[in-house]
């Protein structure tokens, strides 16, 4: 029974020691951290992605941004672009029925952009 007591006593001791440890030095290593986190620079360069919703009418920018090719791109390359993208994104397969449609709307805006398409 003592033994219990004394263990007791010195878990209570070290979650003392702890949270004394943790008040003097947690607040320093907190506002570093901060520092080093605002120090980093705030592009977009951490990710491939574009980071940013959709605008309310397609542009030739944001349909070459959907499909991860130029607005000059050929024929060829938007419907190769299309199809990789559709299967990974096909709402029959899991994808989401608004980016689908996003997509397609992309794939449709390039097409018809193009001079002497119709």
């Amino acid at each position: 029974m003592s033994s219990g007591l004394v263990l007791a006593g010195l878990g209570l001791a070290a979650v003392g020691f702890g949270g004394r440890y943790l008040a003097r030095y947690g607040r320093v290593a907190q506002q570093t951290l901060k520092k080093q986190l605002d120090a980093l620079p705030q592009t977009s360069a951490f990710s491939k992605y574009y980071k940013g919703g959709f605008d309310p009418k397609m542009s030739k920018r944001e349909a070459g941004l959907v499909l991860g090719v130029s607005p000059a791109a050929s024929k060829a390359k938007i419907k190769e672009a299309h199809k990789r993208i559709m299967l990974l994104n096909h709402p029959d397969r899991g994808g989401s029925p608004f980016l689908a449609a996003k997509i397609n709307e992309a794939k449709d805006y390039l097409d018809n952009a193009r001079p002497g398409s119709s």
